[in-house]
């Protein structure tokens, strides 16, 4: 039987209100009442990882992945480590490849392999290095696109994928194909969705349900490969970023998943 994901909120969405300890306490709070019951921690301001555990755990959140910073993993990784086991988390995320490594084929080898190796000290502690994709990596090199380089040549027992379904419709792909492209390596996926501004007639951001992407075949792909967590995110939001969240969850509910 197959499972399907559990709905989490990527705290990036929030980024905004997510600044200090009090201002997570507060936002947390609201985000529990909406009904997630995990979190993807990203985009928050500077506090003790202690701090940070304490307010999850006071509402009752688990957090499921993060996003941290690449010359973080590579300065300090032993903090990076003991932070996601404070935090009993075990996937790690990248948000974005470094801009030394986007101009070449020769810097997505690079990056596939200097990921590879950190993910391969983070497996040894039983954690998952996750590498979240923009529409950037949908440029080709001598043909081949820069998203396949990074699945091709980086090592698959420790490089994952976090596929977000609104930038690779954007860089001209299928988030199904994609989906199913690195099954077995996907955990975590980012829930956006794309619609098309009636004013400026071009893709914007929307809550997932409200655009024109194909949920019942994402959340199909998403099940049969085994993804365990589906985090929602919005980046650009055109109502309270909260309010967002709370439809994304409602359609999603209405889809059959759950928090």
């Amino acid at each position: 039987m197959m499972k399907k994901p559990l709905v989490a909120a990527q705290l990036f969405t929030i980024r905004d209100f997510t600044k200090t300890p009090e201002d997570l306490d507060k936002s947390m709070e609201k985000i529990r009442s909406i009904g997630y019951k995990a979190v993807q921690v990203s985009g928050i301001g500077p506090m003790d990882h202690q701090q940070v555990k304490d307010i999850m755990d006071k509402h009752g959140l688990t957090i499921c992945a993060t996003h941290i910073s690449f010359d973080k993993m590579q300065e300090d990784l032993e903090d990076v480590i003991y932070q996601h086991k404070l935090w009993d988390c075990k996937y790690v995320g990248v948000g974005s490849m470094p801009d030394k490594y986007r101009a070449s084929k020769e810097g997505y080898l690079a990056f596939a392999k200097d990921a590879s190796e950190i993910g391969k000290r983070l497996a040894d502690e039983g954690l998952q290095f996750i590498y979240h994709n923009h529409h950037f990596e949908f440029v080709k090199f001598d043909g081949v696109l820069g998203m396949d380089i990074l699945l091709n040549e980086s090592d698959p027992e420790a490089f994952g994928f976090e596929i977000d379904t609104f930038w690779v419709q954007t860089g001209g792909c299928s988030p199904v194909d994609w989906i199913n492209k690195v099954a077995g390596r996907m955990q975590v996926v980012h829930f956006k969705d794309m619609a098309i501004d009636k004013d400026e007639i071009k893709p914007v951001m929307a809550e997932v349900g409200e655009g024109n992407l194909n949920w019942p075949d994402i959340i199909d792909a998403c099940s049969k490969t085994n993804v365990e967590w589906a985090a929602v995110e919005q980046d650009i939001c055109k109502r309270d970023p909260f309010e967002s969240l709370e439809i994304s969850l409602k359609n999603l509910k209405e889809l059959g998943l759950d928090s």
